[in-house]
């Protein structure tokens, strides 16, 4: 932001001096050529006057002496010339007299006692002031004279306002800069401030508020409610984060005891109540593991990590040995196919409890005699892909509801294993789709970043204690959708 202020200031301070300097510069070019024009003018018509005088008293021999008189002193090329247009006299040594020159634009309108004041160049390829003018008494045309005047100091004199112009120009570009760098640096300190208890916030602890005295007025109420909004928000978190560390105990207790009771019940209730307690058993069961469940969403947001590199292949295959024996008693075969996928950002033990989620859900539909494929696609990409009844478009744009099970469901799941899946996915910069696999059954593809360069993906922050809890049970599997 300090870069695109300071590029603002110089750009209108360049537009500013551009507007200015350029038409400054211009009219000063042209006012020292009319000047020099003037000169030019006013020399020639005092040198044809005095040459004319001359020329009518038969005084020939004086003309040489008179214009090589003012080329010496002036730099001026002058040629003098009878009412034929026949060189008398000329400034320059490499001249020759005797010549006749009538034919030529300006001296054929001096002969005709007109004037004739032009810009041209010569032989030598430089820019000249030129003036013709007739050496007349009244009507009667004696002669003429030409006086050649060079630019060359002119345009010296030009070339050093453009220099001084410039130079100045310079000189305000460099104190603007100086101004507008202390002007964006002294207005942007407070942003560069709230970036930096951003990112802190971001990591889970606000150590280093902004600070809130420096600055524009506005920024520095930014930064007080930034830093009041932060310090809520911490607030609220810890409370939020001891809940879920106390709640995790007070309620496993009551449930424990209520289970118990339960079961003790089943001596002293007539056997056609049996079905019913193995029901409220059941449930009771159920709720234990949702609120390990919320517990455990609850920890996944309240906390945060870095992505790391993980080894996709080496994780894949330790999974799939440990659930090959509850797969090989449901009769179920997992298959691990494609090329190894390499290392993929993960945030740490993420990448375990997704496959572990994802192989519970696949092997709880599975019929016997069917395989579950874990296949590695290029992009990093992993499938988990079953044979079993499938979820239809709209279930499967819903599977990632919490609480939500399949309406076709006979099982007693939850609904929370796929949401933590996908924010276990999320907070490693990955995404998760559900599709119909080939035939029958359903393929959930898990797409993570490779590691090809630095994680950008969202962050998030997985707990020490989490693995137990987002883990899916090998002996009470929850439902399709959870």
């Amino acid at each position: 932001m300090t870069r695109r202020i300071l590029l603002s200031y110089l750009a209108l301070t360049v537009l500013v001096l551009a507007g200015l300097e350029i038409p400054l510069g211009y009219i000063y070019a042209r006012g020292e050529t009319s000047r020099a024009s003037q000169s030019v003018e006013r020399d020639a018509a005092m040198l044809a006057e005095v040459t004319e005088e001359n020329i009518e008293k038969g005084q020939l021999d004086a003309l040489p002496d008179v214009v090589g008189d003012y080329a010496a002193r002036t730099g001026g090329h002058v040629v003098v010339t009878d009412k034929q247009g026949i060189v008398l006299a000329d400034s320059d040594p490499a001249g020759r007299t005797g010549i006749s020159l009538a034919a030529q634009p300006d001296i054929a309108r001096a002969l005709n006692n007109e004037l004739t004041v032009t810009t041209t160049t010569d032989s030598k390829g430089r820019d000249v002031l030129s003036a013709t003018m007739p050496g007349s008494s009244g009507t009667t045309i004696r002669g003429t004279l030409r006086l050649i005047y060079p630019l060359d100091q002119v345009s010296t004199r030009v070339h050093r306002i453009w220099g001084a112009l410039a130079l100045a120009g310079a000189c305000i570009l460099a104190v603007v800069t100086l101004v507008a760098f202390s002007l964006a640096r002294w207005i942007t300190r407070p942003l560069r401030g709230l970036e930096a208890a951003t990112d802190q916030l971001a990591e889970g602890q606000l150590t280093a508020p902004p600070d809130a005295t420096a600055g524009p007025p506005e920024l520095r109420r930014l930064a007080t409610s930034f830093t009041h909004t932060a310090t809520r928000l911490q607030h609220l978190l810890k409370a939020q984060q001891a809940f879920a560390s106390e709640a995790s105990h007070q309620l496993k207790t009551p449930l424990t005891a209520l289970r118990l009771r339960l079961e003790n019940f089943e001596p002293h209730l007539d056997p056609r109540a049996h079905g019913s307690l193995e029901e409220a058993v059941g449930e009771v069961e159920r709720l234990g593991r949702m609120v390990q469940g919320l517990l455990a969403m609850a920890r996944l947001e309240n906390s945060a990590t870095t992505p790391e590199p993980v080894d996709l292949d080496a994780v894949v295959v330790e999974r799939v040995a440990m659930w090959e024996p509850l797969a090989a008693e449901q009769y179920v075969t997992l298959d691990i196919t494609g090329r190894p996928a390499g290392h993929v950002w993960a945030i740490p033990g993420a990448l375990e409890q997704i496959i572990d989620n994802l192989l519970a859900n696949a092997l709880r539909v599975s019929p016997p005699s069917t395989t579950i494929t874990l296949h590695r696609a290029p992009g990093s990409e992993l499938h988990v892909i079953d044979q079993g009844p499938g979820m239809n478009d709209a279930d499967r744009e819903r599977a990632f509801d919490r609480f939500w099970r399949s309406s076709d469901s006979h099982h007693d799941g939850t609904g929370l294993g796929l949401p933590i899946v996908r924010h276990l996915v999320d907070t490693s910069g990955g995404a998760i789709t559900l599709h119909p696999a080939p035939g029958t059954g359903l393929d959930a593809r898990i797409r993570l970043r490779p590691v090809l360069t630095r994680p950008r993906g969202p962050r998030g922050r997985v707990g020490e204690d989490l693995g137990s809890s987002c883990t899916v049970s090998h002996r009470t599997p929850t439902a399709r959708g959870g």
